[in-house]
Order: C-alpha cells, then structure tokens, then sequence
C-alpha cells in the first residue's frame, strides 16, 4: 500500500486501546488532529491543534497560546491577525520557539522592535519558555495554505534555508540557550618535569626536529667565503658578468625590465655615490626604500648595501586611496628613524602632493633622492661591514592583529638564510624560478632580492597586482618558461581560482606539467580547502597532484618550512577540533564529526631545530601535543628592532629558554600553535620524518568560555552555512561574539543570514554570537599576503566605519 494512503487510512480508521490493550470499542473512531479534553456534563474543549505541539526543554507548548499571547500585545496594530506563524526548530540538541509574523507596512521600524521587545516579555512570563528568533516580514509573503492561512511546514522549511526574507529580525540565543556545555575550568597545570617524566614512562619522546645539518653540507668553500651578499654580487659581476639575475613581467606578459650580474652591480655602485654624495648619508644610517615591485627596489637595495647603510622596503602608497595608505609608509619611515627615503620621480611627487598633506604631515618626511637618472659615477670604495653579526637589513610587516613590527636581521643570518633555501631548493646558476608574491618583508623579500644573488638562478618577477588586469599572468609564465619550483601567496592562488576557474577551456595554451613545486608563502596555518581546489581545477594543464605545498615562518624567523625538492610528499591528519579548543590533540579518522584537516607546513630547512614548548610552564612537550613553536637557527632574526603597538609582549621573543630539559639552547618564540609528530615516512638521509603541523597564531585565538578558538574554524562554519556568503571575519568585543559576513546577493536575503550565522556557531561550536553584521563584499581588510585584518575590522566596527547592511544585537 502506498505510504499516503496509509496515513489517510490511520487517520480515519483509529482504533483506542485501554491501558491493557483492549480495544475500547468495536467500531472505529475518527482521528481529528485536534487536541482537547472532555469536561463535566460531557462538554468537549478544544485547545488546540496536534501539529501546533511543541516539545521545549521537556515540556510540552501548543502553537496556537503563542500566537494568542502575541496577539493579545497592542493587537491588530503592528502585525495582521491570523497571519502569524509559531514552529519549533532544533539547534544544540532542543527545540527552540520561532514566531514569525507579517508586518503592517506602516509601521516603522521603531514600533516593530517596541512591539517585538513586549511579545517576547509575554511569551517569557506567560509559557515560561523563550522564543529564539522572532521575525517580521513584510505583509502578503508568507507561503498560504490551500484551505487559508499560513502554510506552517513551509515558512519553517524558508526560515532554515535562509529563504524567509524577514524585514525584522530579533534573535534571543543569549535568553533562551540555557543547556549550553559548562565552561571549561582550567585545571591547575602539571608542571614541566612531571610531564617529562610522564612522557618518558609513555615511551612518549620530545617533539623536537630539524632539517638537515648545514655544516655537512658546505658546497664548496663559497658560504665560507662570502659572508656578505654585497661580496657576492661583486663576485658575480666579475666572474658571470653577463648571466642574467632577474626578469620583470609586466600585464601583458611581456619583459619589463632584465638585470644581469654586471647591471645589477653597477647600478648599485650608482645608488651608493648618490647616498654618499647627495643624500649626505653615514655608514649605519637607516634608509626607506619605497618602490614598486621591480628591479630598482634590487638595485636599491643592493646600494645601500654597498654605502654601508641599512635598508628597510617599504610598500608604496597607492595613489587612488592615500588617506589609507600613506599613513602606513609614513609610521614605518618614522618607526624605523629613515634618515632618507628613496624612490621614483613618480612616487615622490605622489608623497609631496596636495592629496598626501590631507593624510599626513608632509613637512617631516627626511630626504626624498629619486633615483631615475643617477650621476655614472664609480664608488671609491665599497663598505666592507667589520663583522657578520652587524645589521644588514630591517624588515618590516603589520601582523594580522595589527601591530607594526621591525626585525633585525644581521649579515650571517642573511647569508645563512639564502644558503638554507639554496639547499632545500636545489638552486644553481642554471635553474629559473618563478615568484609571484609581494617583496616588502618575510621570505617574499628574501626571494625577490636575495637570494638569485646568492645562488645565482634566475628570477623570473610577477608583481601580484599586474594579475588584477591579467588572472593568468603568473601561469602563463611559469609555463612559457617551463618552470620547476615557483612561489605565490594565497591571494594570488585565489585570484586564480576564482578568476580562471570558468575559463580553463580558454587556457590549453598553458601547461604546467613542468612544475615541481608550487610554494605557498603563508604565516598560517596552510588552507587545504584553497590548494586543493587550486590543484584540481589545473590538473587538466598538467600541473601534478603532487606539486603545491606549503611554507611556514613568521617574525622570528621568515623560513622555517618549506618542501624544496627533495623529501617525501606534505601529510595531512584529521584532529578533534574539540579536543583541539581544550588544547589538546586528538587524531581522529577523515569525515569522523568535528574532525579537522590539517596539512604539514612542508619540510623543515637545512640548520633550522624545532621544539614543541608549553605556553605556560615553558617546558617540552611529547609527539603530537600542542603547544607553541620555538625555533632556533643561524638564520633566526637576531631580535625586533621596534613592536609599534605592545612592546613588553615581546620581551623574550628571541631569547627564550626551556625550563626544563635542555635549558642551554636559546630559541626564539614564533607565537604560533602547532604540533609535530613522528610519520611512517622516511627522510632522504633515512631517517623517520617528522612533521610540522602549524594550528595558528596565539595572538590570535579568542579565549571564550574558557575555551580557545581560533578565528578561521567558526569562520569556515560561517561561509558553509549559505551561498550568499562570500567571506566573514570573526573577533570578540566586550565578551561578545562579533560575526562580520559580507553578502554576496540581494540586500533582502541580508536578513536571512542572522539566524542561520546564530545556528551554525551553537550547533559546531557551542558559542552564542553577540552581534552580527552584515556588509558588502571587500570590507573585511585583507592584506598583501591574503590574510585577514581582523584587529582593523574591529577597529572599524566600534569606530562605526564599516557602513553595514544591517546590524543585529542578538538579545
């Protein structure tokens, strides 16, 4: 029989049973869908209707005394009698209570919120129970039932799919999600040694790693001789004049510009007689070089190497958005005492104009030298530093949480840097590489312009804001070139993604199945969801499955992963993202609930050592436990130079020590999360490979509930829980939860997605979201890298600047 009409036949031929199970009478009885009682005198009550039955917190609410008591506050005035609509919905293991109702058109917003405030006091004292979420929507849209009214299972079925349109919204989790878990009571902590001798009786060892051992690997006698750069490159124009270094691509594909080894010298040599000479610069002085991506930021740098001064790139201002912008070159130039700046004939008059003096004082910039049309003049004589540990360059960088931080790197850190990556990426004067990041700081800087000098490949240069006008530039290079190892950073990865992914028909003339490796320079934990789709959509060019990885460094130290040549594939491990929220790390199969993937950051550089330490007790961890990563190497930062936001946060970022274990070795701090784990695979040298698995930034993590959370994971949450949703961006306020989604839609589906964010953050992570705001897409500041500014966007909410769509206060 046919399920319907087996339901047709329950309903019209019922027959009761007694407590025992004796039918109560032989004929069959009629089943109504209403519920009453029968009274004295054999009077029939009718309350209600059986699929108006709510179930909330064990106790049982009809539909229909909701909607009276709604009716019953200031009735007929806000919203239109018989067309309201009271269901249940399930979110963290109950049944919450949703009223939805049409609104009068004239009615304003004012009256709606006044008139929802006072139905939900009603309902509270009257039931005892909370609403979740009551909604207004405009009149005449609710789904109709044949016979008349509201079609129930149909406005519920909008509501969850985010489909429903309100004009109003009140969501009310704080007052009605009572069975939320207990917050997590930290526990006193075993101290360091206990939990050595405890990882000992486990047979559990130390989570430390390195790379390969540097001092076995001197290639000949050159890292020894050449512990300058500046060395180098007068040692390359004397021996390989005429091998090229570098190649500028411009939109179009084609070569902008080209420096060979004899160029690049002498155009250094131009830029040192002008520091001297006009600039009027000493040996030490600071100088800002602010250029846009190309061969003078090299030359430029190279100059000041040669003069005896100290670099520092800065990113130029863009001219179309000055107001914010200039003030960031302008704070790293003050910061970092730039006794000059030098730049182009361009950017200079950019930096004197009537727009930049609305945004900055122009009156204190130092010395501006352009230096399109230097005098051809010799160097009497290049600096030659007194020993490797003085101050070759200062790199400067906003971290995500927003504070402008200088390092220090000296000549035998940077030397020692070009040489680790020299080894991992197997570069030799014959090899070309292709990059496409941004070279203002990090390993995007030590790639563009340090280390083809060093090994002497060549670099093959794609800014990344040329893609803005040409997606496919930096593939269509690495193909036409046949490039084997290339670098890019998730930002351009994305533009790829997204701009090419319709058009790979249109791309047959690109094959990628030269590459090797495909690097991705990041300072987070690596995006699997990103590389993989990235993978897949340009398998059909060639490009192999094997191919992109990823890279890990961060202030501290700007290289400490990366997958190089050689060396078993990245790993990927599922752990218990609850777990994960305690501190602890619990692996779990692939698809098990709450499982998280994450990737290892790529093989761990030649002279680099890993450690796991505690966040508190600062004492080592075992295999597989969380805790922050310490890195110590040659080519670590030797300290900051300046933290413009918390200095004392930083105090012994550099110099930290284990107290407990080995307590000789300095590491430096890199603030990030992770774990590293002994796999099944084995290293070239053999031995069992350990992996890095970067979880993210200390900074970073939101303590709530006692808990800890880090940003992405209720971020991916909130992308999955509707199409419209292009990007979010979370932080706290106040103990408050903010959730900022940008809608990628019409502005009458904005609404939707305050229930449907609130839902999703209860059921996956347990957390109520205090305030909601809805924006266009590209207002949640995103930097160079790909990374979001979440402490800008904070700034911009309580300074009242992200012009929102709307914003709810979820009661």
């Amino acid at each position: 029989m046919h399920s319907d009409c087996l339901n047709t036949y329950m309903f019209f031929q019922a027959i009761p049973v007694t407590a025992a199970g004796v039918p109560v009478s032989d004929q069959p009885f009629t089943r109504t869908g209403l519920l009453g009682f029968v009274g004295p005198d054999y009077l029939v009550f009718v309350v209600g209707k059986l699929d108006g039955l709510m179930t909330v917190s064990g106790r049982r609410h009809n539909a229909d005394d909701v909607v009276a008591t709604a009716l019953a506050v200031e009735p007929m005035k806000f919203v239109y009698r018989g067309r309201i609509a009271v269901f249940s919905v399930t979110v963290l293991h109950d049944d919450r209570i949703v009223l939805v109702a049409e609104q009068r058109p004239d009615a304003s917003e004012e009256d709606s919120f006044q008139w929802m405030s006072r139905v939900l006091q009603a309902i509270d004292s009257i039931h005892q129970v909370g609403v979740y979420c009551l909604a207004l929507v405009p009149a005449n849209t609710l789904p109709k039932a044949p016979l008349g009214g509201i079609h129930i299972s149909e406005t519920k079925q909008r509501f969850l799919e985010g489909a429903l349109h309100p004009c109003n919204v009140l969501m009310c989790p704080h007052t009605c999600v009572t069975n939320l878990p207990k917050p997590r009571q930290k526990q006193p902590d075993v101290g360091p040694a206990s939990m050595i001798v405890g990882n000992l009786v486990a047979g559990k060892r130390i989570a430390q790693a390195s790379g390969r051992d540097v001092t076995q690997l001197e290639d000949n006698d050159q890292a020894r001789k050449f512990l300058y750069l500046a060395d180098v490159l007068q040692w390359r124009a004397q021996t390989t004049p005429d091998h090229p270094l570098f190649l500028l691509l411009n939109s179009k594909g084609t070569v902008a510009s080209t420096a060979s080894c004899i160029q690049l010298h002498k155009r250094a040599e131009r830029v040192a007689v002008a520091l001297i000479e006009k600039g009027r610069l000493n040996v030490g002085d600071h100088v800002a070089l602010v250029y846009p991506p190309g061969v003078d930021l090299i030359a430029t740098f190279y100059g000041c190497l040669y003069a005896g001064c100290i670099p520092i790139t800065v990113r130029p201002p863009h001219p179309q958005n000055l107001a914010t912008t200039l003030p960031t070159v302008k704070m790293i130039v003050e910061v970092s005492k730039s006794a000059c700046i030098l730049t182009t004939q361009a950017i200079m008059k950019l930096l004197k104009s009537k727009e930049a003096a609305t945004a900055v004082d122009i009156k204190t910039w130092p010395t501006i030298l352009d230096t399109d049309d230097m005098p051809k003049k010799k160097l009497a004589s290049i600096f030659r530093p007194t020993s490797p540990d003085m101050l070759a360059y200062l790199d400067f960088s906003v971290s995500t949480t927003g504070i402008l931080a200088g390092v220090k790197m000296s000549h035998a850190a940077t030397s020692a840097l070009c040489r680790s990556i020299k080894l991992q990426c197997e570069l030799y004067p014959s090899r070309q590489i292709a990059i496409c990041l941004d070279p203002y700081c990090g390993l995007g800087f030590a790639l563009w312009c340090l280390c083809s000098v060093y090994s002497g490949h060549q670099s093959i240069l794609v800014p990344p804001l040329e893609l803005e006008s040409n997606v496919s530039l930096w593939l269509s290079a690495v193909s036409q070139y046949k490039v084997r190892v290339t670098f890019c950073s998730y930002s351009v990865m994305e533009m790829c993604t997204k701009g090419l992914g319709t058009q790979t028909d249109n791309l047959r003339v690109i094959n990628l199945s030269c590459v090797r490796t495909c690097m991705v320079v990041a300072e987070e934990r690596p995006r699997i969801t990103l590389t993989q789709s990235f993978s897949k959509l340009f398998k059909d060019l060639g490009l192999s499955a094997r191919a992109v990885s990823t890279t890990f460094g961060c202030r501290v130290n700007v290289a400490i992963c990366l997958q190089g040549t050689a060396g078993p594939d990245p790993t990927t491990v599922y752990v218990d993202m609850r777990a994960l929220r305690h501190d602890r790390v619990r692996l779990v199969e692939r698809g098990s609930p709450h499982s998280l993937p994450l990737m290892e950051s790529g093989k761990i550089l030649p002279g680099v050592k890993v450690i796991i330490a505690h966040t508190e007790t600062k004492g080592p961890l075992g295999d597989s436990h969380l805790g922050e990563i310490w890195v110590s190497s040659p080519h670590n930062a030797t300290g900051y130079y300046t933290v413009y936001g918390e200095e004392a946060l930083h105090a012994d970022h550099f110099t930290a020590r284990l107290s407990f274990g080995d307590t000789q070795t300095v590491w430096a701090r890199t603030g990030y999360l992770g774990f590293l784990r002994r796999t099944e695979l084995t290293d070239a040298s053999g031995e069992r490979h350990d992996a890095l698995y970067v979880v993210g930034s200390l900074d970073e993590t939101l303590e709530l509930r006692g808990m800890r959370y880090h940003p992405i994971d209720i971020e991916t949450s909130v992308i999955r829980a509707h199409k419209s949703i292009a990007e979010c961006a979370v932080f706290t306020w106040t103990n408050l939860l903010v959730v900022v989604v940008e809608l990628e839609g019409s502005e009458q589906e904005a609404l939707d997605l305050v229930a449907l964010v609130t839902n999703v953050v209860l059921e996956e992570h347990y957390l109520i979201v205090g305030v909601v705001v809805i924006v266009d897409p590209g207002v949640i500041p995103i930097n160079s890298r790909g990374e979001k500014q979440r402490m800008h966007l904070r700034d911009g909410f309580l300074a009242d600047q992200l012009d929102p769509i709307y914003v709810a206060y979820n009661m």
